[in-house]
């Protein structure tokens, strides 16, 4: 049964379906938010830890880029839960869901390159040499940390919005 409390122009859906959430739903969030944030940080060198090393220093930007990224990618997997009170999807919401799922796999990638050593990243060294790699690419990576968080939000507002919209 569909149902729509939301006049046109209302954009409160996101805060609606974050109410409606289960406590098994806000577990997901937090296991994959941190599993998200362990993901991108380790091997970026974001944690100091002995497998992985870094040339240049982390810079201070890095540290919040990796806890949105962690907050952000946690509450998207828990956006794929199935909660009992939920419909099928539409054709067109499945349509909506990929396009949110490859938003948000890219802003995840795209944050792991922001918050990574320009000299360590082998594609850029490749691409750049090791002095264009501190020329170009590092002056970019906030740039990039910024593109992350909005692809990866953007990609949550669809996917929360779809959990509330009536498909009528």
């Amino acid at each position: 049964m569909c149902w729509s409390r939301y006049p046109p122009g209302y954009n409160g859906e996101v805060i609606d379906a974050l109410r409606m959430w289960s406590t098994r739903r806000w577990r997901v969030a937090l296991l994959g938010g941190i599993a998200t944030a362990v993901l991108v940080a380790l091997p970026t060198a974001v944690i100091p830890n002995p497998v992985f090393g870094r040339a240049v220093e982390v810079t201070w930007w890095s540290y919040p880029v990796v806890v949105l990224t962690g907050i952000l990618g946690g509450l998207l997997v828990a956006t794929y839960v199935k909660e009992p009170w939920m419909e099928t999807e539409t054709a067109e919401e499945r349509t909506e869901d990929k396009k949110a799922s490859r938003l948000g796999i890219t802003g995840a990638f795209i944050a792991y390159f922001a918050v990574g050593c320009p000299v360590c990243n082998k594609l850029v060294l490749l691409a750049l040499g090791a002095s264009g790699a501190m020329t170009w690419f590092a002056p970019v990576q906030p740039f990039l940390a910024i593109a992350s968080m909005i692809l990866m939000a953007v990609a949550l507002r669809i996917r929360l919005k779809n959990q509330v919209a009536c498909s009528a």
